[in-house]
């Protein structure tokens, strides 16, 4: 790639150091979408001897672009979100994309296609994966942070995304037992 194309890259990249989520860290500020992504592909990558036969380096690739499209408009909690602000971020980060030099162009759009469609290995970890991590952050966030429904999107989120996968079960449920402690340890403080 060229200097001048990978800077220009760069330079979308880092809006989501600044594009903050709805969920907070555990010393109470916003988290930025760079950091879930980060996130979620380092859990991807401690995940590789769990599914062998996954390409754990294409299930890095999407964790670390599927969120580029808030570059351009920002995070919307999934609970929020509606047909509307999935195809207006879709558009623009497509027109984004077809901008690309190849083969990054035409391998992002082959990456965003799996994982819409959900068909593969691959974009079902991934799909679960980036659920998963977002549940974690909840739970190690101040229950103060949290909004009504999310004391039940808790615990429920991304259940339907592990159940391809045993090991992702275990994990959701060892994740749901973090929730409902820290749900019932703030209750006692009451």
């Amino acid at each position: 790639m060229k200097v001048n194309d990978l800077l220009n890259v760069l330079h979308t990249a880092e809006k989501l150091k600044d594009t903050t989520r709805h969920s907070y860290t555990s010393k109470g500020r916003h988290e930025s979408v760079a950091e879930h992504t980060f996130r979620t592909a380092l859990m991807a990558y401690f995940m590789k001897d769990e599914f062998p036969e996954a390409d754990i380096d294409k299930v890095i690739k999407m964790c670390l672009i599927h969120d580029i499209g808030e570059a351009f408009t920002g995070d919307i909690p999934a609970f929020d979100k509606t047909s509307a602000d999935e195809e207006t971020e879709k558009k623009l980060l497509f027109d984004w994309v077809d901008d690309l030099p190849a083969p990054y162009n035409t391998e992002m759009v082959a990456l965003f296609r799996e994982m819409e469609e959900q068909q593969t290995l691959e974009a079902k970890l991934f799909k679960a994966l980036d659920g998963l991590e977002a549940v974690i952050q909840h739970n190690e966030a101040a229950l103060s942070t949290w909004s009504d429904n999310e004391y039940e999107v808790n615990l429920t989120y991304a259940d339907d995304k592990c159940e391809f996968s045993p090991y992702l079960k275990n994990l959701r449920s060892v994740i749901k037992e973090e929730t409902l402690d820290k749900i019932n340890r703030e209750n006692r403080k009451d």
